[in-house]
């Protein structure tokens, strides 16, 4: 586990330090698509919702305006970089950010109503145990969204290769990772303009 932790964190960290700075005049023209994802999470009014893996957080505003006055939103990522990026954007206006690792929350027990985790999944070393780690912190009847803003395929094209079978966010396997991580795998959508999967707490 010390040696996976080492190659992870550091080696994540110096890929998402690198782009921080640049991330939302790269990637801009996204900010639609995580506006209709939130909307498709239904994120209501008096909502906790959690952006883990919220980069510069984009997902942010979009995440507050949904979960109203009432409501409370957290943004998660293990860069610091990124929430440098959040904070310089305004982003931590509308949520609280956290300098904390996805696969340890430092989170309660069943106390989010939604998770938002745009890019995260597919990044970590056991995709399964990061699973069942939002579980942990989600309520019984609480919601999963997986995002990208863009489908696997275009995804894995702009990294210069193409998709293999058995991959994380493949159908295929995704709804039995969900399932023996304690979520029920409820939609899935691989467009290229979205990924997009939803799961609901057991």
């Amino acid at each position: 586990m010390a040696d996976v932790d080492r190659w992870y964190l550091s080696e994540s960290r110096a890929f998402f330090a690198a782009r921080a700075a640049d991330w939302d005049a790269k990637f801009g023209d996204d900010m639609p698509r995580y506006t209709e994802a939130v909307r498709l999470a239904g994120v209501r009014p008096g909502h906790l919702v959690l952006d883990v893996g919220c980069g510069t957080g984009r997902a942010l505003p979009a995440l507050a305006a949904a979960a109203g006055p009432t409501g409370r939103v957290v943004g998660l990522d293990f860069t610091p970089g990124m929430l440098a990026a959040a904070h310089r954007a305004g982003r931590d206006d509308c949520a609280t950010l956290l300098l904390a690792d996805a696969r340890r929350l430092p989170v309660a027990d069943a106390s989010a109503d939604v998770i938002f985790a745009a890019g995260l999944v597919h990044h970590l070393p056991d995709p399964e145990a990061g699973l069942a780690e939002l579980a942990r912190v989600t309520r019984p009847g609480g919601t999963l969204a997986i995002f990208q803003p863009t489908g696997r395929a275009q995804l894995a094209a702009r990294h210069g290769r193409t998709l293999r079978p058995g991959e994380p966010l493949s159908e295929e396997r995704l709804g039995p990772l969900a399932a023996s991580s304690g979520w029920r795998l409820t939609s899935y959508e691989d467009t290229p303009t979205r990924f997009l999967a939803l799961a609901t707490r057991h």
